[in-house]
């Protein structure tokens, strides 16, 4: 566990300015459209340094390095927003932290997937998932009483500024190396021989006239980046906007809406948690359309509940719990697979087909709340939740 206290506060820190930022952007005078250009730049940086960031770490085999310098280099430009009031300048420091946040992202798959064999894969991810969302869930908690007790934007940055150099800190004496780099080998060629071995039994009943049952079909890797894609393109779509709408939509306070995304996050731990607990239920890479389907559905009824006078927020807010969950279990399969599909040197891609998916929702979502109602922002959430649940299926 403390290997990951780092990445807790690192989390916890970034748990507070998930929902910080978007009403912070609109406190100083910007709109849902400079958000969505602010989100939408540092997402397509992210995406352009992601694969190289993964790319590097595997070159050099040097996963702690790039660990700790995200860590500090977040700590610093954190502590370099405290100064800035202009939303051109907000926006450069928003994309040199997106770069340097998804810097630790590739490395830390790695190393957890080297250290772990490939039947712990589920329960390692599940697990580190899990306690850092909980760090997550501690900073929308520490937001919600910065809100109540009038706690000023600086301070409330510069306490995450520690909170990120504290990470480094403790990264510096608990994170290592993984030792030797042989399990996302032996898994791919795992694969590849049971693809084989799948091959020759069909082709033998064929020839002797036995019939057989099922299809002989391999992971298609194409269609599994573009359901992905379509997945956070929706879920980016639909929660970069979603502080602002509850804001407006639901007349929530800034407490209000802290405390609505705090239990989404429960939901996500309790999502983690179930799947480490019971990383040996396997889900398999056929069910994770369904699960996305769920969230579809998931979606589209708060376009209702959103409308019920009475008990809107108590409506929605179980319905971001339970789509916290069906995230968290989506998650933590989406990666597994991924780190055996993906080869040496792309560690990084999982992070750059989650990055494109995020930097074209970024920008839609808010630009669809801006000039439409804010069922149309709920609306194409779950269409296109709905269609990236076919592709997956289709695929895996």
């Amino acid at each position: 566990m403390l290997r990951y206290l780092g990445f807790f506060l690192h989390e916890t820190a970034f748990g507070f300015l998930s929902i910080f930022f978007p009403l912070y952007v609109i406190i100083i005078g910007g709109s849902p459209i400079d958000l969505g250009i602010m989100s939408m730049s540092a997402l397509l940086s992210a995406i352009l340094f992601s694969f190289f960031w993964g790319y590097l770490c595997d070159k050099l085999k040097r996963y702690k390095l790039f660990i700790l310098l995200s860590f500090l280099s977040i700590s610093i430009i954190l502590y370099l927003f405290t100064f800035i009031r202009s939303i051109t300048l907000f926006t450069i420091l928003y994309v040199l932290l997106s770069v340097f946040h998804i810097a630790h992202e590739a490395p830390k798959n790695v190393m957890i997937s080297e250290t772990y064999t490939y039947e712990e894969w589920v329960e390692a991810f599940a697990f580190y998932e899990a306690f850092t969302e909980i760090g997550w869930t501690v900073g929308l908690l520490l937001g919600f009483l910065a809100s109540i007790y009038g706690f000023n934007a600086e301070n409330m940055l510069l306490v995450c500024s520690l909170l990120n150099l504290s990470a480094f800190a403790t990264s510096i004496f608990f994170v290592n190396d993984p030792h030797i780099l042989i399990e996302r080998g032996l898994v791919r060629i795992e694969r590849f021989i049971s693809f084989v071995c799948r091959g020759v039994t069909v082709l033998t009943k064929s020839l002797y006239g036995i019939p057989v049952s099922g299809k002989l079909r391999r992971e298609n890797i194409y269609g599994f980046c573009v359901g992905l894609t379509l997945f956070m393109f929706a879920t980016s779509v639909l929660f970069t906007p979603l502080p602002i709408i509850f804001s407006r939509n639901l007349f929530a306070s800034v407490s209000g809406v802290f405390a609505i995304f705090i239990l989404n996050s429960l939901g996500g731990v309790v999502g983690y948690l179930m799947a480490w607990i019971k990383s040996q239920w396997t889900i398999g890479e056929n069910r994770m359309g369904g699960i996305v389907a769920f969230r579809s559905a998931l979606t589209l009824l708060m376009i209702l509940a959103i409308r019920v006078p009475a008990y809107n927020i108590t409506f929605v807010t179980l319905i971001l719990t339970l789509m916290g969950f069906a995230y968290a279990v989506f998650y933590v399969y989406t990666l597994s697979t991924s780190m055996g599909l993906l080869s040496e040197g792309e560690a990084g891609l999982f992070n750059t087909v989650i990055g494109i998916g995020n930097a074209l929702g970024s920008f839609i979502g808010p630009y669809l709340a801006k000039t439409l109602e804010f069922t149309y922002v709920l609306l194409a959430s779950g269409i296109i939740f709905l269609a990236s649940s076919i592709i997956l299926k289709l695929s895996t």
